[in-house]
């Protein structure tokens, strides 16, 4: 059976989870689109249920991928395209359980840890664009310390490319964030402008953690105030910043380039 209506109790659910309000109520989220439902599913992302409009589909590989998604639900293209929050939809997008996990839930391995810890990051966008880098450099953490911007936002999936379900995301407070760093002999990089060396002078092959802080504000003195090694990005004209996500991803990528 195709469904036709827009009054549907399922299209109704999927629709109210375009509202943050509503993701929170009932811990469900969006993932549309073939890459990220894709990446959810190699990711191990639980599906709950998952609605299809095969007049939408872009390539012939979408029926390999529903075959692997338990609860299929076939809708017509006008209610399609209400469903989706993009202006070219490709014919597929999934109700799914938040998944959200801790410190805790971190595995350490033989070699030395690379993480990432974003305060306070505020915009989906950027989000997206930081755990597209993060799953590029290959991560061991991403932790995102004291939550603005919710994780399972539509733009950050859709951002991240769906890395949001490749990379190892973590979340928690910065006080046990940073205690957690400290016992594990982890070092704290901060970015600040008024710092000395640049970026590319410090030695980033032992185990370390970039800290990275929101938009407007930056990193907390928490973080500045507790960090071990402060670096500076070269800004050699007006610019006294870059974007919070390039600058992330130049500091993973000296990480990378360090370590050879």
């Amino acid at each position: 059976m195709i469904i036709t209506s827009l009054q549907n109790p399922k299209v109704k659910e999927a629709k109210k989870l375009f509202d943050r309000r509503d993701r929170d109520r009932t811990q469900l989220f969006l993932i549309e689109g073939y890459r990220e439902l894709l990446r959810a599913v190699e990711g191990g992302q639980p599906i709950d249920h998952l609605f299809i409009c095969p007049a939408l589909f872009l390539g012939e590989n979408e029926g390999a991928l529903i075959a692997k998604v338990a609860q299929v639900i076939e809708v017509n293209e006008a209610v399609f395209r209400k469903l989706s929050y993009r202006d070219r939809p490709d014919g597929l997008l999934a109700v799914a359980p938040q998944v959200h996990r801790g410190l805790e839930d971190i595995e350490l391995t033989d070699h030395p840890f690379f993480g990432v810890v974003a305060e306070a990051i505020e915009k989906p966008g950027n989000l997206g664009t930081m755990l597209r880098s993060a799953d590029a450099v290959g991560l061991d953490a991403f932790i995102l310390a004291d939550r603005t911007t919710d994780i399972h936002n539509p733009n950050v999936v859709r951002a991240s490319t769906g890395t949001l379900f490749t990379t190892p995301l973590f979340e928690a407070e910065s006080k046990e964030t940073l205690a957690w760093c400290q016992e594990r002999g982890i070092q704290v990089l901060a970015a600040t402008p008024s710092a000395e060396k640049l970026y590319t002078e410090v030695d980033l092959t032992g185990p370390v953690c970039i800290a990275v802080g929101s938009e407007q504000l930056g990193l907390s003195d928490l973080w500045m105030e507790s960090s071990d090694i402060q670096v500076r990005i070269p800004m050699l004209r007006k610019a006294d910043s870059l974007n919070v996500a390039t600058a992330t991803t130049l500091l993973m990528y000296e990480v990378v380039r360090q370590r050879g």
